[in-house]
């Protein structure tokens, strides 16, 4: 679950069986919350579940502010470059081939940054066959085509912010649990 804004939110996921959640921080994003945010809404979060930080920064300086957060990973852009010396997983959002250079430990097919834009369904399933690190897929899914979506592409983790909102920021808990559900059951 990713986009979370509130720790009530986070909470939810968690109960509804969410394997990780996602906050934006140093982004541009309507999601976007302060690292003290962040910070709370990971606090609540119990010790088994993810706590990934998303960003879109094109300043490696705010890794470091980010990695104040000790999340289990960040997700990073395309052109971002990320010292190798960091212990943090490092996921790689990627929307064409130019990921390929650069070191990640999973790439995050999504061109959407959570505006629901659809995955390109040809390239996510190239790159799943093709990748050397695990792939997760993100970009417009919603608990009516995420079914479709793993048995096409046949990814390692699925990611979901806006298909599973009542309004934007805000998530809902029947979405979330039917969501979980399918990728359970898929």
């Amino acid at each position: 679950m990713c986009g979370i804004t509130t720790v009530r939110d986070a909470l939810i996921a968690e109960e509804e069986g969410a394997d990780a959640v996602g906050v934006i921080v140093c982004s541009e994003s309507p999601r976007n919350v302060s690292i003290k945010h962040a910070r709370e809404i990971f606090d609540a979060l119990g010790p088994n579940t993810e706590k990934i930080c998303v960003t879109d920064t094109k300043n490696p300086e705010d890794i470091g502010i980010i990695l104040s957060l000790k999340p289990s990973a960040v997700q990073v852009p395309e052109g971002l470059k990320v010292s190798k010396d960091i212990k943090t997983k490092v996921y790689r959002a990627v929307s064409d081939e130019s990921f390929r250079d650069m070191p990640c430990d999973a790439v995050v097919i999504d061109k959407s940054s959570g505006k629901g834009i659809a995955y390109d369904k040809n390239f996510a399933a190239e790159v799943s066959r093709n990748s050397q690190v695990p792939v997760i897929l993100a970009g417009g899914l919603t608990p009516e085509n995420v079914r479709e979506a793993i048995k096409d592409v046949s990814p390692c983790a699925v990611d979901v912010s806006s298909g599973v909102e009542k309004s934007k920021g805000i998530k809902d808990r029947e979405k979330i649990r039917q969501f979980i559900k399918i990728c359970r059951e898929v």
